[in-house]
């Protein structure tokens, strides 16, 4: 088919991410592509695990004279980031995603295109089926809800895996290698959804902010983009001020994990203002034009006229989400005093959601030093608690602290070396890994993570660098051999 990625090389493993791609595979629904990968280990007469969790182990003998070798594990995770733009029809739950070339580039249209860490699955498979690939024995790991919970990761027993050394296959910056990443942790503060009549004979306007990146909330924090939950309220937070509007709805951003791309409320508001907001409406683009022209060229801040509901927020339940979603942090907190140019601490503020009779405000914190993630936690639910908001905190997970001594460490670099004739860059990442995870089940594993080039993670701009995979892949065969 033309545009497929299935005509690039390596063939089979841009053969395997086309099949994956055919199979829905959200956060915490991954059935449908486990129960593929039991069929696949099946027809490749495979040893297949299926733990209690629904993560998926299967193992690959060593190829003929490499029965000595060390055992890999090579791990991926299953689930996708189901992001798309909201004049894009796709349900994730049952839609394939479709892939198309464009370029360099692989790119999905309107959705993520599960490159994260569909191309990490993909290198699995095609290294389990190749009977050409010299390799000892080989344990792929296939873990479940990477980007909600981590709750395969957790949920992982220490007599699973057989082996100690583990190569990650889910870093997104090729000629990079990664031996630690940040811990993370999610804080949702909620209200409830308190409502009147609402004034009668006031005009209605759709209020939206639409065109920003997004990304991933690790790998993107510090990268000067603009966050659609923190814009639109700083509008409505004017705007009520200036204009006395009432809010009818609101919804901003979506995933914890994702910068938020779009923003949308209702709001009324006095006849006899109605043109001043308007104007109000354009002065504010002009502004986000000029504070964010360099990272957001695509930005679109827009009020239209719309049908009034019958009902508003209380003005009490209006002004503290106002003055609280205003007043929570976001963005990097802290670089490292250790690593240059790497962000040591951050907060994500990802959506204002109306839900259940509830308004749930979501966020997420991440951190390397696992007491400055607790007070990036703590800060931000202090904001929540002084409008009276309840405020939860998830468990999250560690971090993975970097071993620059790794043998897996050395080994990667000079076989990078050797192929390609420079070094690659040894860092750690502020995004998650469940190598920290894993690392705590299996104390002494020694792991190492890198991956193909994919830019706008977890949004719809999400997409996967031609030229990057070839190297990723013979990067893993090189690795794979002289381990």
């Amino acid at each position: 088919m033309e545009n497929s990625p299935e005509q690039l090389k390596p063939e089979r493993l841009w053969f395997y991410f086309s099949e994956i791609c055919k199979v829905p595979r959200p956060s915490k629904k991954e059935e449908k592509i486990t129960s593929w990968l039991v069929a696949f280990a099946e027809r490749q007469k495979l040893v297949c695990i299926k733990d209690q969790c629904g993560n998926i182990l299967i193992r690959k003998n060593a190829s003929p004279g490499y029965e000595n070798h060390k055992t890999v594990i090579l791990q991926s995770h299953l689930d996708m980031v189901c992001e798309k733009n909201s004049d894009t029809v796709h349900d994730f739950d049952h839609d394939p995603i479709v892939p198309r070339v464009e370029g360099e580039w692989v790119k999905a249209s309107g959705t993520t295109l599960g490159a994260d860490d569909g191309i990490g699955i993909a290198a699995q498979l095609a290294i389990l089926e190749a009977n050409n690939i010299a390799h000892g024995p080989v344990e792929a790991l296939f873990t479940i809800d990477e980007e909600t919970g981590l709750t395969g990761a957790f949920g992982l027993k220490a007599d699973l895996l057989r082996g100690r050394v583990l190569i990650n296959l889910d870093s997104e910056d090729e000629g990079q290698v990664f031996i630690g990443c940040a811990g993370g942790k999610d804080t949702v503060a909620s209200l409830p959804l308190t409502t009147e009549e609402g004034p009668s004979g006031w005009p209605a306007y759709m209020v939206s902010i639409t065109g920003l990146k997004g990304g991933h909330s690790g790998d993107d924090i510090n990268k000067g983009l603009g966050n659609a939950t923190k814009l639109l309220n700083r509008f409505l937070w004017n705007a009520d001020r200036d204009f006395g509007i009432r809010i009818a709805s609101y919804d901003a951003g979506n995933l914890r994990n994702a910068l938020a791309r779009e923003g949308f409320a209702v709001v009324l508001l006095p006849p006899a203002k109605a043109n001043s907001f308007v104007i109000a409406a354009e002065a504010f683009q002009n502004d986000l034009v000029g504070e964010l022209h360099v990272t957001e060229r695509e930005l679109k801040f827009d009020v239209s006229i719309t049908s009034a509901p019958s009902a508003v927020w209380t003005k009490t339940l209006q002004t503290s989400v106002l003055n609280a979603v205003y007043a929570c942090p976001h963005g990097v907190l802290a670089m490292s005093r250790e690593i240059p140019d790497f962000v040591e601490t951050s907060t994500n503020l990802a959506s204002v959601k109306e839900k259940d009779g509830m308004v749930f405000i979501t966020t997420s914190q991440r951190s390397s030093v696992e007491s400055s993630k607790k007070d990036a936690g703590d800060m931000v639910a202090s904001v929540f608690s002084l409008v009276g908001a309840y405020v939860e905190h998830s468990t999250g997970y560690p971090g993975w602290k970097p071993d620059p001594g790794s043998e897996i460490l050395k080994l990667t670099v000079n076989s990078y070396k050797k192929l390609f004739g420079n070094k690659p860059e040894v860092l750690a990442i502020h995004a998650g890994l469940e190598c920290g995870l894993i690392g705590a089940i299996y104390p002494g594993m020694d792991m190492i993570s890198f991956g193909p080039t994919i830019k706008g993670a977890h949004s719809p701009d999400e997409r996967l660098h031609i030229p990057s995979v070839k190297k990723f892949w013979d990067l893993t065969l090189e690795v794979l051999k002289e381990i």
